[in-house]
């Protein structure tokens, strides 16, 4: 019989194993059309998906390999990436615009070709945020706009970025299965108990699948190993921040330390130029002495 030490019931979706157990498997392709269907608010109504190889290599070998968490199409085509980012990365526009790439380049036809292309969605679930002037402002959806009329120029390439952190709502405040599927990726891991505001038969499913006590052996252990990677990665964050704030904290005391030795300098040079004035010296001898600008010392 195996030792299970975790003291958590539900799996945390932020973990590699946890997100690819709920949103990655055949079986659980419920739960991934509902959740996408959830983020596009009944624009696109999403009835089947198709699981594709989340591991693509480019045209030549000097292309760069892209992987994706999960990457799917529906029934009519279209292409679907699902990505959860841990932690902030220097130029995360940038890559999500890469992957969007792969299923634009792949849909390319040998022979003759008008260039028809079924639509790409690239969904970023975040556990950082990059927007600091709205903290209300958590759900952006991005497509290609004419800069002057502000109207949609291409409604075939959309890019759905969540900023988790900033989604605080309450079990009670929830409205809507957008906002629902928010507060199960924000909360999972930390509930005890399904939320009674979580009725629905989509959620059902979705607990059993997350209870860590019915997981295999198997599971188990690699969700431990996916576990221990992603507390290892948060420790990383957060010592950069700490060790971050405190550089700048040095550097701050440092940059005071030299502004208050530059402040004391200026002050002793007015004063001996202040007393040189009185005593009738010429301006552009004391300049010389005191370095204060002529200017500066008819202001005296």
């Amino acid at each position: 019989m195996d030792s299970r030490e975790l003291k958590d019931r539900y799996v945390n979706p932020y973990t590699d194993f946890g997100f690819k157990k709920l949103f990655g498997t055949e079986m659980n392709k419920d739960l991934l059309i509902s959740f996408i269907n959830s983020l596009l608010s009944g624009k696109e109504v999403v009835k089947d998906l198709t699981y594709l190889n989340t591991e693509h290599l480019g045209t030549s070998e000097a292309d760069r390999k892209a992987v994706f968490d999960v990457y799917c199409e529906n029934e009519n085509g279209e292409k679907i990436l699902v990505e959860m980012q841990r932690g902030e990365q220097q130029f995360f526009k940038d890559r999500s615009l890469y992957y969007a790439t792969f299923p634009i380049r792949e849909q390319g036809q040998k022979g003759e070709w008008n260039y028809r292309l079924k639509a790409v969605y690239v969904i970023g679930i975040l556990n950082f945020t990059f927007d600091e002037q709205s903290n209300d402002y958590y759900h952006h959806e991005v497509k290609l706009i004419d800069t002057r009329t502000k109207e949609v120029f291409y409604d075939k390439l959309t890019f759905i970025y969540l900023e988790m952190p900033k989604f605080n709502k309450k079990e009670e405040e929830l409205n809507g299965m957008f906002e629902k599927w928010l507060f199960v990726l924000r909360n999972l891991s930390r509930l005890l108990e399904r939320p009674k505001a979580l009725q629905e038969r989509i959620f059902t499913k979705l607990f059993e699948a997350a209870e860590v006590a019915k997981f295999t052996k198997a599971e188990y252990d690699s969700y431990e190993e996916s576990l221990k990677v992603y507390r290892d990665w948060i420790n990383t964050i957060e010592t950069a921040k700490i060790k971050s704030k405190e550089e700048g904290r040095e550097e701050g005391l440092k940059e005071g330390e030299k502004i208050g030795i530059e402040k004391g300098e200026k002050k002793k040079a007015m004063e001996m130029a202040r007393s040189l004035k009185a005593k009738g010296v010429a301006i552009n001898i004391i300049a010389e002495c005191s370095g204060l600008s002529e200017e500066e010392i008819n202001s005296l």
